[in-house]
Protein backbone atom coordinates (compact mmCIF):
# COMPACT_ATOMS: atom_id res chain seq x y z
CA UNK A 1 0.00 0.00 0.00
CA UNK A 2 1.35 3.47 -0.75
CA UNK A 3 1.70 5.61 2.00
CA UNK A 4 0.44 9.31 1.70
CA UNK A 5 4.29 10.33 1.73
CA UNK A 6 4.34 8.45 -1.43
CA UNK A 7 1.62 8.79 -3.34
CA UNK A 8 1.12 11.14 -5.85
CA UNK A 9 -0.50 14.22 -5.34
CA UNK A 10 -3.48 15.28 -7.35
CA UNK A 11 -2.63 17.85 -10.08
CA UNK A 12 -5.13 20.31 -8.24
CA UNK A 13 -3.51 19.57 -4.99
CA UNK A 14 0.47 20.05 -6.96
CA UNK A 15 -0.53 22.83 -8.65
CA UNK A 16 -2.04 24.99 -5.47
CA UNK A 17 1.27 24.21 -3.49
CA UNK A 18 3.24 25.59 -6.73
CA UNK A 19 0.82 28.58 -6.61
CA UNK A 20 1.18 29.34 -3.32
CA UNK A 21 5.41 28.84 -3.50
CA UNK A 22 5.37 30.52 -6.31
CA UNK A 23 3.82 33.81 -5.13
CA UNK A 24 5.10 34.27 -2.07
CA UNK A 25 8.84 33.50 -3.43
CA UNK A 26 8.18 36.18 -6.51
CA UNK A 27 6.79 38.84 -3.35
CA UNK A 28 10.07 37.96 -1.48
CA UNK A 29 12.26 38.42 -4.44
CA UNK A 30 10.41 41.33 -5.80
CA UNK A 31 11.52 42.85 -2.34
CA UNK A 32 14.82 41.42 -2.35
CA UNK A 33 15.99 42.71 -5.91
CA UNK A 34 14.65 45.89 -5.47
CA UNK A 35 16.80 47.14 -3.23
CA UNK A 36 19.70 45.75 -5.43
CA UNK A 37 18.19 47.89 -8.65
CA UNK A 38 17.84 50.89 -6.02
CA UNK A 39 21.67 50.38 -4.94
CA UNK A 40 22.62 50.45 -8.41
CA UNK A 41 20.68 53.68 -9.94
CA UNK A 42 19.50 56.04 -6.64
CA UNK A 43 20.94 54.64 -3.09
CA UNK A 44 24.39 56.04 -4.29
CA UNK A 45 23.18 59.49 -4.32
CA UNK A 46 20.11 59.19 -1.31
CA UNK A 47 22.11 57.49 1.08
CA UNK A 48 26.12 57.87 0.14
CA UNK A 49 25.84 61.23 -1.08
CA UNK A 50 29.42 63.27 -1.28
CA UNK A 51 31.32 60.20 -3.21
CA UNK A 52 32.61 60.10 -6.72
CA UNK A 53 29.79 57.62 -8.37
CA UNK A 54 31.57 54.20 -9.04
CA UNK A 55 32.52 55.05 -4.97
CA UNK A 56 29.35 55.63 -3.66
CA UNK A 57 27.60 52.64 -5.18
CA UNK A 58 30.68 50.81 -4.08
CA UNK A 59 29.01 51.95 -0.81
CA UNK A 60 25.14 51.11 -1.74
CA UNK A 61 26.54 47.49 -2.64
CA UNK A 62 28.13 46.98 0.33
CA UNK A 63 24.60 47.27 2.43
CA UNK A 64 23.32 45.22 -0.26
CA UNK A 65 25.65 42.36 0.70
CA UNK A 66 25.14 43.08 4.39
CA UNK A 67 21.63 41.64 3.45
CA UNK A 68 23.55 38.12 2.12
CA UNK A 69 25.40 38.10 5.27
CA UNK A 70 22.33 37.57 7.35
CA UNK A 71 20.80 35.04 5.34
CA UNK A 72 23.07 32.01 6.73
CA UNK A 73 21.49 33.36 10.13
CA UNK A 74 18.29 32.86 8.41
CA UNK A 75 19.22 29.84 7.30
CA UNK A 76 19.93 28.54 10.35
CA UNK A 77 16.80 29.72 12.68
CA UNK A 78 14.49 28.92 9.98
CA UNK A 79 15.91 25.09 8.96
CA UNK A 80 15.82 24.64 12.92
CA UNK A 81 12.29 25.38 13.63
CA UNK A 82 11.43 23.98 10.02
CA UNK A 83 12.81 20.90 10.83
CA UNK A 84 10.65 20.81 14.25
CA UNK A 85 7.05 22.59 13.82
CA UNK A 86 6.75 22.33 9.83
CA UNK A 87 7.67 24.42 6.87
CA UNK A 88 4.44 26.42 6.23
CA UNK A 89 4.27 27.99 9.60
CA UNK A 90 8.41 29.35 8.70
CA UNK A 91 7.20 30.67 4.77
CA UNK A 92 4.43 32.79 6.70
CA UNK A 93 6.83 34.43 9.19
CA UNK A 94 9.63 34.87 6.54
CA UNK A 95 7.05 36.67 3.77
CA UNK A 96 6.04 39.37 6.88
CA UNK A 97 9.39 39.80 7.87
CA UNK A 98 10.46 40.49 4.31
CA UNK A 99 7.49 42.73 3.25
CA UNK A 100 7.78 44.76 6.68
CA UNK A 101 11.20 45.96 6.22
CA UNK A 102 10.86 46.44 2.60
CA UNK A 103 7.53 48.81 3.28
CA UNK A 104 9.76 50.38 6.08
CA UNK A 105 12.62 50.89 3.19
CA UNK A 106 9.88 53.14 1.53
CA UNK A 107 8.86 55.40 4.88
CA UNK A 108 12.86 56.29 5.29
CA UNK A 109 14.27 59.53 5.84
CA UNK A 110 17.38 60.00 3.44
CA UNK A 111 21.09 61.25 4.01
CA UNK A 112 19.85 64.70 3.79
CA UNK A 113 17.44 64.55 6.08
CA UNK A 114 18.83 62.64 9.12
CA UNK A 115 22.54 62.53 8.13
CA UNK A 116 24.30 59.41 9.14
CA UNK A 117 21.40 57.94 10.40
CA UNK A 118 19.86 56.90 7.56
CA UNK A 119 22.53 54.75 6.23
CA UNK A 120 22.20 52.89 9.46
CA UNK A 121 18.62 52.33 9.11
CA UNK A 122 18.84 51.28 5.93
CA UNK A 123 21.18 48.60 6.86
CA UNK A 124 19.04 47.39 9.25
CA UNK A 125 16.26 46.85 7.04
CA UNK A 126 18.42 45.37 4.94
CA UNK A 127 19.60 42.67 7.46
CA UNK A 128 16.12 42.17 8.39
CA UNK A 129 15.28 41.44 4.47
CA UNK A 130 18.33 39.01 4.24
CA UNK A 131 17.73 36.78 7.48
CA UNK A 132 13.94 36.75 6.22
CA UNK A 133 14.86 35.02 2.70
CA UNK A 134 17.58 33.04 4.38
CA UNK A 135 14.64 31.15 5.79
CA UNK A 136 12.18 31.63 2.50
CA UNK A 137 14.36 29.60 0.14
CA UNK A 138 14.33 25.85 1.87
CA UNK A 139 11.21 26.48 3.38
CA UNK A 140 9.13 26.79 -0.25
CA UNK A 141 11.12 24.60 -2.39
CA UNK A 142 10.70 22.01 0.42
CA UNK A 143 7.14 22.17 0.72
CA UNK A 144 6.73 21.66 -3.39
CA UNK A 145 9.58 19.06 -3.40
CA UNK A 146 7.56 17.19 -0.54
CA UNK A 147 4.36 17.58 -2.06
CA UNK A 148 5.31 16.15 -5.49
CA UNK A 149 6.12 12.97 -6.44
CA UNK A 150 9.26 11.63 -7.63
CA UNK A 151 9.46 11.44 -11.33
CA UNK A 152 8.51 15.20 -12.05
CA UNK A 153 10.53 16.78 -8.58
CA UNK A 154 12.60 18.36 -11.42
CA UNK A 155 9.59 20.26 -12.93
CA UNK A 156 7.19 21.13 -9.90
CA UNK A 157 10.19 22.03 -7.60
CA UNK A 158 11.57 24.37 -10.26
CA UNK A 159 8.68 26.85 -9.78
CA UNK A 160 9.73 28.22 -6.88
CA UNK A 161 13.06 28.79 -8.62
CA UNK A 162 10.72 30.51 -10.87
CA UNK A 163 10.04 33.12 -8.67
CA UNK A 164 13.51 35.06 -8.15
CA UNK A 165 13.21 36.20 -11.81
CA UNK A 166 9.29 36.36 -11.64
CA UNK A 167 10.39 38.96 -8.59
CA UNK A 168 13.23 40.92 -10.77
CA UNK A 169 11.09 41.24 -13.50
CA UNK A 170 8.15 42.84 -11.06
CA UNK A 171 10.74 44.97 -9.58
CA UNK A 172 12.55 45.94 -12.46
CA UNK A 173 9.35 46.36 -14.43
CA UNK A 174 8.08 48.92 -11.56
CA UNK A 175 11.39 50.75 -11.87
CA UNK A 176 11.07 51.30 -15.44
CA UNK A 177 8.14 52.29 -15.42
CA UNK A 178 8.65 54.81 -13.17
CA UNK A 179 11.64 56.01 -15.02
CA UNK A 180 9.34 55.89 -18.30
CA UNK A 181 7.00 58.59 -16.93
CA UNK A 182 8.76 60.40 -14.62
CA UNK A 183 11.81 62.95 -15.09
CA UNK A 184 15.07 61.65 -12.90
CA UNK A 185 14.65 64.59 -10.62
CA UNK A 186 11.13 63.31 -9.42
CA UNK A 187 12.44 59.67 -9.47
CA UNK A 188 15.34 60.82 -7.37
CA UNK A 189 13.09 63.05 -4.78
CA UNK A 190 10.05 60.55 -4.25
CA UNK A 191 8.92 58.01 -6.87
CA UNK A 192 11.66 55.30 -5.62
CA UNK A 193 9.42 55.08 -2.90
CA UNK A 194 6.64 53.77 -4.77
CA UNK A 195 7.80 50.20 -5.45
CA UNK A 196 8.85 49.82 -1.66
CA UNK A 197 5.78 51.23 -0.22
CA UNK A 198 3.63 48.29 -3.11
CA UNK A 199 5.37 45.80 -0.96
CA UNK A 200 2.74 46.11 1.19
CA UNK A 201 0.07 45.30 -0.94
CA UNK A 202 1.64 42.54 -2.10
CA UNK A 203 2.91 40.64 1.20
CA UNK A 204 -0.85 40.73 1.91
CA UNK A 205 -1.96 39.15 -1.17
CA UNK A 206 0.78 36.53 -0.24
CA UNK A 207 -0.52 35.85 3.22
CA UNK A 208 -4.01 34.66 1.67
CA UNK A 209 -2.64 32.41 -0.32
CA UNK A 210 0.05 30.90 1.62
CA UNK A 211 -2.00 30.30 5.22
CA UNK A 212 -4.45 28.13 2.94
CA UNK A 213 -1.99 25.58 1.62
CA UNK A 214 -1.48 22.32 3.20
CA UNK A 215 1.47 21.00 5.44
CA UNK A 216 4.22 19.08 3.88
CA UNK A 217 3.03 14.97 3.80
CA UNK A 218 6.64 13.89 4.16
CA UNK A 219 7.67 16.46 6.76
CA UNK A 220 4.36 15.08 8.69
CA UNK A 221 5.35 11.68 8.58
CA UNK A 222 8.32 12.49 10.10
CA UNK A 223 7.26 14.62 12.58
CA UNK A 224 4.96 11.43 13.70
CA UNK A 225 8.31 8.89 13.91
CA UNK A 226 10.69 11.42 15.80
CA UNK A 227 7.51 11.41 18.34
CA UNK A 228 7.75 7.75 18.81
CA UNK A 229 11.39 7.95 18.92
CA UNK A 230 10.74 10.70 21.58
CA UNK A 231 8.47 8.82 23.52
CA UNK A 232 10.76 5.58 23.86
CA UNK A 233 13.12 8.10 25.06
CA UNK A 234 15.31 8.58 22.18
CA UNK A 235 17.36 11.93 22.34
CA UNK A 236 16.58 14.46 19.46
CA UNK A 237 19.93 16.36 18.50
CA UNK A 238 19.32 19.94 16.77
CA UNK A 239 18.94 19.46 12.70
CA UNK A 240 21.81 21.69 11.82
CA UNK A 241 24.38 19.86 14.10
CA UNK A 242 23.30 17.16 12.94
CA UNK A 243 23.14 17.51 9.42
CA UNK A 244 27.10 19.19 9.83
CA UNK A 245 27.70 15.58 11.47
CA UNK A 246 26.39 13.15 9.49
CA UNK A 247 26.08 15.23 6.08
CA UNK A 248 28.53 17.44 5.67
CA UNK A 249 29.40 16.58 2.40
CA UNK A 250 25.92 17.27 0.99
CA UNK A 251 26.37 20.84 2.10
CA UNK A 252 29.28 21.09 0.59
CA UNK A 253 28.10 20.06 -2.55
CA UNK A 254 25.26 22.53 -2.34
CA UNK A 255 27.62 25.45 -1.43
CA UNK A 256 29.75 24.22 -4.83
CA UNK A 257 26.43 23.90 -6.94
CA UNK A 258 25.57 27.28 -5.92
CA UNK A 259 28.13 29.16 -6.25
CA UNK A 260 28.63 29.62 -9.81
CA UNK A 261 25.29 30.22 -10.40
CA UNK A 262 24.83 32.63 -7.63
CA UNK A 263 27.82 34.87 -9.17
CA UNK A 264 26.56 34.69 -12.52
CA UNK A 265 23.48 36.04 -11.81
CA UNK A 266 24.13 39.26 -9.88
CA UNK A 267 26.70 39.83 -12.46
CA UNK A 268 24.14 39.50 -15.25
CA UNK A 269 21.42 41.36 -13.48
CA UNK A 270 22.53 43.72 -10.74
CA UNK A 271 26.15 44.56 -12.25
CA UNK A 272 24.78 45.02 -15.75
CA UNK A 273 22.89 48.54 -14.07
CA UNK A 274 26.26 49.62 -12.70
CA UNK A 275 27.87 49.20 -16.05
CA UNK A 276 25.55 50.14 -18.89
CA UNK A 277 25.29 53.84 -16.55
CA UNK A 278 28.49 54.30 -15.29
CA UNK A 279 30.88 52.58 -17.67
CA UNK A 280 28.75 53.07 -21.45
CA UNK A 281 27.17 56.24 -20.42
CA UNK A 282 23.55 54.58 -21.45
CA UNK A 283 20.30 55.89 -19.78
CA UNK A 284 19.22 53.45 -16.94
CA UNK A 285 16.84 52.90 -19.16
CA UNK A 286 18.71 50.10 -21.36
CA UNK A 287 19.85 48.35 -18.63
CA UNK A 288 16.10 48.20 -17.23
CA UNK A 289 14.70 46.94 -19.73
CA UNK A 290 17.39 44.34 -21.16
CA UNK A 291 16.91 42.76 -17.62
CA UNK A 292 12.88 43.27 -17.73
CA UNK A 293 13.28 40.93 -21.52
CA UNK A 294 15.64 38.91 -20.00
CA UNK A 295 13.38 37.75 -16.79
CA UNK A 296 10.77 37.56 -19.04
CA UNK A 297 12.32 34.63 -20.82
CA UNK A 298 14.60 33.19 -17.46
CA UNK A 299 10.84 32.99 -16.28
CA UNK A 300 9.44 30.32 -18.40
CA UNK A 301 12.99 29.04 -19.27
CA UNK A 302 13.62 27.69 -15.53
CA UNK A 303 10.41 25.16 -15.53
CA UNK A 304 11.40 23.77 -18.91
CA UNK A 305 15.27 23.31 -17.81
CA UNK A 306 13.82 21.50 -14.58
CA UNK A 307 11.23 19.51 -16.45
CA UNK A 308 14.11 18.03 -18.78
CA UNK A 309 16.60 17.24 -15.51
CA UNK A 310 13.39 15.20 -14.65
CA UNK A 311 14.48 13.02 -18.04
CA UNK A 312 17.99 13.42 -18.19
CA UNK A 313 18.97 14.12 -14.61
CA UNK A 314 19.85 16.76 -12.66
CA UNK A 315 23.92 16.72 -13.43
CA UNK A 316 23.62 17.02 -17.10
CA UNK A 317 21.56 20.10 -17.07
CA UNK A 318 22.96 21.73 -14.72
CA UNK A 319 26.21 21.25 -16.27
CA UNK A 320 24.67 22.65 -19.79
CA UNK A 321 24.48 25.63 -18.04
CA UNK A 322 27.56 25.85 -16.02
CA UNK A 323 29.83 25.19 -18.90
CA UNK A 324 28.32 27.47 -21.41
CA UNK A 325 28.57 30.39 -19.23
CA UNK A 326 31.95 30.21 -18.76
CA UNK A 327 32.02 31.07 -22.67
CA UNK A 328 29.14 33.79 -22.15
CA UNK A 329 31.71 35.11 -19.42
CA UNK A 330 33.68 36.74 -21.80
CA UNK A 331 30.83 37.32 -25.32
CA UNK A 332 28.51 39.11 -22.39
CA UNK A 333 30.94 42.19 -21.85
CA UNK A 334 31.43 42.21 -25.21
CA UNK A 335 28.02 42.75 -26.58
CA UNK A 336 27.11 45.36 -23.92
CA UNK A 337 30.03 47.10 -25.35
CA UNK A 338 28.43 47.53 -28.49
CA UNK A 339 25.71 50.14 -26.78
CA UNK A 340 23.11 48.67 -29.19
CA UNK A 341 20.12 47.95 -26.84
CA UNK A 342 19.11 44.82 -28.83
CA UNK A 343 22.50 43.40 -28.39
CA UNK A 344 22.27 44.03 -24.97
CA UNK A 345 18.62 42.56 -24.45
CA UNK A 346 20.36 39.26 -26.33
CA UNK A 347 23.58 39.19 -24.30
CA UNK A 348 21.22 39.87 -20.90
CA UNK A 349 18.65 37.17 -22.21
CA UNK A 350 21.15 34.08 -23.26
CA UNK A 351 23.26 34.75 -20.11
CA UNK A 352 19.63 34.20 -18.12
CA UNK A 353 19.09 31.52 -20.26
CA UNK A 354 21.96 29.63 -19.45
CA UNK A 355 21.55 30.42 -15.83
CA UNK A 356 18.32 28.62 -15.79
CA UNK A 357 19.86 25.43 -16.54
CA UNK A 358 21.78 26.08 -13.19
CA UNK A 359 19.19 27.59 -11.40
CA UNK A 360 16.22 25.39 -12.72
CA UNK A 361 17.20 21.51 -11.52
CA UNK A 362 18.84 23.03 -8.44
CA UNK A 363 15.73 22.71 -5.99
CA UNK A 364 14.86 19.27 -6.85
CA UNK A 365 19.10 18.75 -6.86
CA UNK A 366 19.71 19.96 -3.19
CA UNK A 367 16.54 18.35 -1.73
CA UNK A 368 17.20 15.38 -2.76
CA UNK A 369 20.70 15.48 -0.93
CA UNK A 370 19.20 15.44 2.74
CA UNK A 371 16.91 13.25 4.69
CA UNK A 372 13.68 14.83 6.21
CA UNK A 373 14.23 15.28 9.41
CA UNK A 374 17.50 17.61 8.41
CA UNK A 375 16.43 18.60 5.06
CA UNK A 376 15.30 22.30 5.82
CA UNK A 377 18.78 22.67 7.97
CA UNK A 378 21.02 21.08 5.16
CA UNK A 379 18.95 22.75 1.83
CA UNK A 380 18.84 26.37 3.66
CA UNK A 381 22.52 26.75 5.09
CA UNK A 382 24.53 24.86 1.72
CA UNK A 383 22.29 27.63 -0.02
CA UNK A 384 22.80 30.30 2.10
CA UNK A 385 26.20 30.18 2.34
CA UNK A 386 27.24 30.11 -1.16
CA UNK A 387 25.40 33.58 -1.16
CA UNK A 388 27.51 35.10 1.28
CA UNK A 389 30.35 34.11 -1.41
CA UNK A 390 28.71 34.12 -4.23
CA UNK A 391 25.61 36.78 -4.39
CA UNK A 392 26.87 39.12 -1.68
CA UNK A 393 30.47 39.75 -2.87
CA UNK A 394 29.42 38.96 -6.82
CA UNK A 395 28.46 43.01 -7.39
CA UNK A 396 30.93 44.33 -4.80
CA UNK A 397 33.96 42.55 -6.87
CA UNK A 398 33.12 43.44 -10.19
CA UNK A 399 32.54 47.41 -9.33
CA UNK A 400 36.12 47.02 -7.54
CA UNK A 401 37.23 45.71 -10.89
CA UNK A 402 36.00 47.89 -12.99
CA UNK A 403 37.18 50.85 -10.97
CA UNK A 404 40.53 49.32 -10.74
CA UNK A 405 41.25 48.17 -14.26
CA UNK A 406 38.53 50.34 -16.27
CA UNK A 407 38.18 46.60 -18.19
CA UNK A 408 35.36 44.25 -18.28
CA UNK A 409 37.86 41.45 -18.96
CA UNK A 410 38.91 41.05 -15.37
CA UNK A 411 35.02 40.44 -14.47
CA UNK A 412 34.83 37.82 -17.12
CA UNK A 413 37.50 35.76 -15.73
CA UNK A 414 36.02 36.05 -11.68
CA UNK A 415 32.63 35.09 -13.31
CA UNK A 416 34.43 32.28 -15.65
CA UNK A 417 36.33 31.03 -12.39
CA UNK A 418 33.10 30.82 -10.08
CA UNK A 419 31.19 28.74 -12.30
CA UNK A 420 34.64 26.82 -13.18
CA UNK A 421 33.67 26.03 -9.50
CA UNK A 422 30.32 24.86 -9.92
CA UNK A 423 31.02 22.55 -13.17
CA UNK A 424 33.87 20.57 -10.96
CA UNK A 425 31.72 20.28 -8.06
CA UNK A 426 28.99 19.29 -10.01
CA UNK A 427 30.90 16.65 -12.27
CA UNK A 428 32.54 14.83 -8.84
CA UNK A 429 28.36 14.64 -6.97
CA UNK A 430 25.85 11.92 -7.59
CA UNK A 431 23.22 11.93 -9.43
CA UNK A 432 19.76 12.44 -7.39
CA UNK A 433 17.21 11.74 -10.13
CA UNK A 434 14.66 10.41 -8.99
CA UNK A 435 15.84 9.71 -5.12
CA UNK A 436 12.89 9.28 -3.04
CA UNK A 437 12.30 11.80 -0.19
CA UNK A 438 11.10 9.77 2.13
CA UNK A 439 14.09 7.81 3.23
CA UNK A 440 14.85 8.29 7.19
CA UNK A 441 17.77 9.72 8.66
CA UNK A 442 20.26 7.79 10.65
CA UNK A 443 22.20 9.49 12.42
CA UNK A 444 25.81 8.08 13.65
CA UNK A 445 25.88 6.49 16.82
CA UNK A 446 28.68 7.10 19.31
CA UNK A 447 30.79 4.18 20.26
CA UNK A 448 29.29 2.14 22.90
CA UNK A 449 31.69 2.64 26.09
CA UNK A 450 33.37 -0.76 26.68
CA UNK A 451 32.37 -0.88 30.60
CA UNK A 452 28.83 -1.18 28.60
CA UNK A 453 30.28 -4.42 26.81
CA UNK A 454 31.53 -6.14 29.44
CA UNK A 455 28.76 -8.66 31.22
CA UNK A 456 26.26 -10.51 30.61
CA UNK A 457 23.87 -7.31 29.78
CA UNK A 458 26.62 -6.12 27.54
CA UNK A 459 25.51 -3.97 24.37
CA UNK A 460 27.34 -4.93 20.97
CA UNK A 461 29.16 -2.00 19.62
CA UNK A 462 28.16 -0.85 15.88
CA UNK A 463 30.67 -1.76 12.54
Amino acid sequence: MTSPATAAPSATGIRRIVAASLIGTTIEWYDFFLYGSAAALVFNELFFPGSERLVGTLLAFLTYAIGFAARPLGGLVFGHYGDRIGRKRLLVLSLLLMGGATFAMGLLPTHASIGVGAPILLTLLRLVQGFALGGEWGGAVLLVSEHGDDARRGFWASWPQAGAPGGNLLATGVLAVLAAVQSDAAFLAWGWRIPFLLSGVLVMIGLWIRVSVSESPVFLEAQARAAEQAAAGAKVKPPVAEVFRTNWRGVLTAIGTRLGENISYYVITAFLLVYVTSHLGLPKSDGLNAVLIGSAVHFVAIPAWGALSDRIGRRVVTLIGSVGMIGWAFAFFALLDSKSFPVIATAVTVGLLLHGAMYGPQAAFISEMFATEVRYSGASMGSQLASIIGGALAPIIAVALLRDYDSSLPVSIYLAAAVAVTTLTVLVAKETRGRSLTREHRPVRAPVPATRRAGHDAVPADN
